[in-house]
């Protein structure tokens, strides 16, 4: 139950006030200087684990409290990974702006993953909202391909 709880509150940053699951997003941004390669593998290191994790807390984890933010760590990761090799502040502060905001506002199919009963609405809303930020980064590069991130 202690690696569980552990997991699930990121080593202890979804016990943050306020906001946890932005801690939890900062929290992984400097992993933006591994590269894309690396945060896409971590992100789904950290999905995996939360799944995990959350399942193991069973009653604990239900309803996705607060605390619970391996979830958002994972998400962000997703939307680091979108950003090309060398990307800067610039660059990770735009991941975290998209992932949060899509994480808090939760529209379309990041509210449906969030409806979704037991552990897949714990992690499913979270991983959504970082592939649609991951996909706008992409867009924007494609469409602005000089853009300075």
């Amino acid at each position: 139950m202690r690696l569980a709880v552990a997991v699930a509150t990121l080593g202890g940053v979804g016990r943050l006030r306020p906001a946890p699951g932005s801690w939890a997003s900062a929290a992984v941004l400097p992993a933006v200087l591994l590269g894309p390669l690396p945060c896409l593998l971590l992100a789904l290191l950290l999905a995996a684990a939360g799944f995990w994790a959350v399942r193991a807390l069973g009653p604990a984890a239900r309803g996705d409290p607060p605390w619970v933010v391996v979830d958002e760590g994972a998400g962000q990761l997703l939307a680091l990974a979108a950003l090309p090799a060398g990307a800067g502040l610039a660059g990770a502060l735009l991941a975290f702006a998209l992932f949060r905001a899509l994480d808090i506002l939760k529209p379309g199919p990041v509210g449906w993953a969030d409806r979704r009963p037991g552990t897949a609405g714990v992690m499913l809303d979270d991983l959504v909202a970082g592939a649609l930020a991951g996909a706008a980064i992409l867009l924007l590069r494609l469409l602005w391909p000089g853009v300075p991130l």
